[in-house]
């Protein structure tokens, strides 16, 4: 009898033993995975910019280098737009820690040396105007306005709304009544209507509304809005990349950051007219933006397109309190983290590393860092 008992109660108690080691291992194991250590995010945050500053930046010339790569660059400074992506990514991570303001103005400040006054109205040009100059794109600027905004929104600095009053001024030159109305994407050239040169124009002119009260921002962005979704958006919800102005054909391409501005555009709507629509219209983008986009945990597309995605992910959080799209998008944050960081602490993105992508995901990780903050990801 004694025998009989003893040994499954011997059994019993080291299966327990067991199992509760193995607990312990597999607990211990999640606390090291990516995005569930305290401040992971803020770590990866401040080691991914010191490797900007390390290799792209030259304190000799004051200038960012386009790519870690010499032979591809073949300019002595970046193009503008890799410093559109750095300013906004300075701006979150001002956020994430106080007194980091320095790096805003000093990233501005080099974008100044961009600055054309070439009619019909001043703009950034895409490349440094005593370097020989470049394009000017419509998006480029606006990007930086919206920047100027939220930096307007999170410090009080009036000088803010007279820069991007100005860009709004350069970006307004690009409209006309060609496809049914919508802005150019490049100055001079009457080509296309993209919505990466139409969502973040709706954006600004929401911001310019809110800030200063004068209602033909508002109309601006109206007109644009719905020219969008006209012309542009996809039976999914999701947008288009832009129309022919001359053949009226659609280029059916999509990309995240398209999606973004247009769904930070509904949020900036509803906001500030308190119309349900616009929020259900957000939400449904959202759920079929998340499928497209983030369903294979992997980006689908570059490191700051996704960024602009996620802006619109954490707008959306302060009207719907549903983690969903966030976690999503942590999900493929992480794989990245994991699989595609080199050695330089730099990431790739289908084997290449420039300042673009490495500011893209500069802000994701910012803004991944404050939200780590406040919700439990």
């Amino acid at each position: 009898m004694y025998c009989f008992f003893i040994r499954p109660v011997r059994f019993l108690l080291l299966f327990l033993l067991l199992f509760g080691t193995c607990a312990g291992i597999f607990a211990q194991d999640n606390q090291n995975k990516p995005g569930n250590k305290p401040g992971y995010y803020q770590k990866q945050m401040l080691q991914l910019q010191q490797s900007i500053r390390h290799y792209f930046y030259d304190s000799a010339s004051g200038y960012y280098r386009e790519s870690i790569y010499p032979e591809e660059n073949k300019n002595p400074a970046s193009y503008l737009w890799p410093l559109c992506a750095l300013l906004q990514a300075y701006n979150e991570i001002d956020k994430v820690i106080p007194a980091s303001q320095h790096l805003f103005d000093s990233t501005f400040s080099l974008i100044r040396k961009y600055y054309d006054t070439s009619a019909p109205a001043p703009g950034y040009a895409s490349y440094i105007p005593v370097l020989g100059g470049g394009d000017r794109f419509y998006d480029d600027n606006q990007w930086i306005g919206i920047a100027l905004m939220d930096a307007y929104k999170r410090t009080g600095k009036a000088a803010y709304i007279k820069d991007s009053k100005e860009i709004y001024r350069f970006m307004m030159t690009a409209f006309d009544t060609a496809t049914g109305g919508g802005l150019y994407w490049q100055e001079g050239k009457l080509n296309s209507k993209n919505t990466c040169s139409n969502g973040p124009g709706i954006i600004l002119a929401l911001q310019l509304y809110k800030a200063t009260g004068n209602k033909k921002y508002q109309d601006t962005a109206l007109l644009l809005y719905n020219w969008v979704n006209s012309y542009l958006q996809a039976p999914s919800g999701l947008y288009y990349d832009n129309i022919s102005a001359t053949t009226y054909k659609v280029d059916e391409k999509k990309y995240s950051y398209n999606t973004g501005t247009m769904m930070q555009s509904g949020l900036w709507l509803y906001e500030l007219t308190n119309d349900p629509q616009y929020l259900e219209a957000v939400i449904a983008v959202a759920d079929s933006s998340m499928h497209y986009f983030l369903d294979s945990a992997k980006f689908r597309d570059s490191y700051w397109f996704n960024a602009v995605l996620l802006r619109a992910y954490q707008h959306l959080l302060l009207h719907v309190k549903d983690l969903k799209y966030i976690r999503a998008f942590k999900k493929c944050t992480d794989y990245a983290l994991l699989q595609k960081k080199n050695s330089q602490g730099l990431m790739e993105n289908k084997k290449v590393v420039d300042l673009v992508g490495q500011a893209g995901m500069l802000e994701i990780l910012a803004r991944l860092a404050w939200l780590e903050k406040k919700y439990s990801l």
